[in-house]
């Protein structure tokens, strides 16, 4: 057997208190938050630190987010966009019937009796993720990784930026605080958009990642000086706790721990398949595009609200993010999705240079009403779920984190935790 393919051996730390499976920035900031209340922690990744699908998102730090994904009349602009080859929702036509019932259960979840109560938990996941940031922040260095942004939805026409629309009232009964401007204060707060846009619904006290990625590198560091292990190992299977503690196999040795945190986004639907759970996790791809030379700055995160992509300047460039395609979790990517972005970024910002542009798709673990699966798994002692945070992973991890680590630890967490239980669909 060569180096290559030879399987790591690692040395199990002496004593592991919880095993958190995934190094994305819901795992990272679980390991951060259990290890800051003294328990020993494993993290377990095959990949570094938040190198996948927590590298490459928007940037947008929303302590707000309370809009499921899934509204009433939704399925009205569906057909548009999916015909439209820049269209923000892409489903490839030979995955669409394995792909029927999570769209059914995704309608379903948004009708209008099911959308107080999903938003209610998604702003419970969300309120305060800024100002949690910057305390984990704090000490390491990187505090410069958050700032402090508006989010800036643009608009073409100026009477499609309504405040009456369901979202902005939505964030508006949940005192949000949001904001309608006009052509010329909107370019006062961001000098580079094209004329054509002549309306903003501003979202305040938001924050913006200049670097998604280094911010989950920064908690992870700060973990391990408490005490945490990163083991890049690849976890094939988890045994629930029968008296001895959990088993965690990888493919190159089986660890004994205390307890397991799930956190191992759509790979988390595989481990669970073992134990007869057929959960609707679908993998929602997104994609990219970083322009390393753009020629100009932004101050803020912008989303075109026609287009449904996000612009936001970063430490290695401009990143445009956006676009939802369901095609299963092994086809290959389709990268024509990220370089229209190209196209789209010279819309919103005609000086921009697109000369250097980097292209990256990843996978975001999605359930069809927006909320994620914490806390305890019925039948597997020992086992917590914190996986299925769709694109809001970045914005929820603070507050998934003091969640499941009240979980782990026996303390009753500060939410109702019914709406995430992963029982809902079954």
């Amino acid at each position: 057997m060569s180096d290559a393919v030879r399987p790591r051996i690692q040395t199990a730390p002496s004593h592991v208190d919880v095993a958190v499976i995934g190094a994305g920035i819901i795992g990272v900031c679980t390991a951060l938050e259990l290890a800051e209340r003294g328990l020993h922690v494993a993290i377990f990744d095959p990949a570094a630190v938040c190198s996948k699908t927590s590298y490459g998102n928007a940037g947008v730090i929303s302590p707000w987010t309370c809009v499921p994904q899934a509204v009433p009349g939704l399925w009205k602009h569906l057909p548009g966009w999916l015909i439209r080859p820049d269209g923000p929702v892409s489903i490839r036509p030979g995955y669409l019937p394995r792909f029927l019932p999570w769209a059914l259960r995704f309608l379903a979840a948004g009708k209008a009796d099911r959308l107080d109560p999903i938003g209610d938990a998604m702003f419970a996941l969300s309120n305060g993720s800024v100002d949690g940031y910057k305390q984990r922040l704090a000490g390491t260095g990187k505090a410069h990784l958050v700032r402090d942004s508006l989010y800036v939805h643009v608009y073409r026409d100026p009477v499609a930026a309504s405040l009456d629309h369901l979202g902005w009232q939505m964030r508006q009964q949940r005192q949000v605080p949001v904001d309608r401007i006009g052509a010329d204060d909107l370019r006062m707060i961001e000098p580079e958009l094209a004329d054509e846009f002549r309306a903003a619904i501003i979202i305040k006290r938001q924050g913006r990642a200049s670097d998604p990625a280094g911010i989950g590198v920064a908690l992870a560091a700060k973990a391990i000086a408490r005490g945490a292990t990163h083991i890049q190992s690849q976890v094939t299977a988890i045994r629930p706790d029968t008296g001895q503690g959990c088993q965690i196999i990888t493919d190159s040795l089986t660890y004994q721990v205390g307890k397991i945190v799930l956190a191992a986004g759509i790979w988390s639907r595989q481990l669970l398949a073992d134990f007869g759970f057929t959960l609707p996790l679908e993998a929602e791809r997104g994609y990219h595009l970083l322009l390393r030379d753009p020629g100009i700055d932004l101050n803020n995160s912008i989303m075109d609200a026609d287009g449904k992509y996000v612009a936001s300047s970063m430490d290695a460039g401009i990143r445009i993010a956006g676009t939802a395609e369901f095609s299963g979790l092994e086809t290959a990517p389709n990268y024509a999705r990220a370089r229209r972005f190209a196209k789209q970024a010279r819309q919103l910002f005609p000086r921009i240079n697109c000369d250097r542009p980097e292209e990256w798709m990843g996978v975001r673990p999605s359930f069809p009403d927006s909320l994620p699966c914490l806390g305890e798994i019925p039948g597997l002692t020992g086992i917590i779920a914190a996986f299925g945070h769709s694109h809001y992973g970045l914005g929820m991890a603070p507050g998934t984190s003091i969640i499941i680590a009240d979980c782990v630890t026996g303390r009753r967490p500060r939410v109702d935790m019914a709406p995430y239980h992963i029982g809902r669909f079954q």
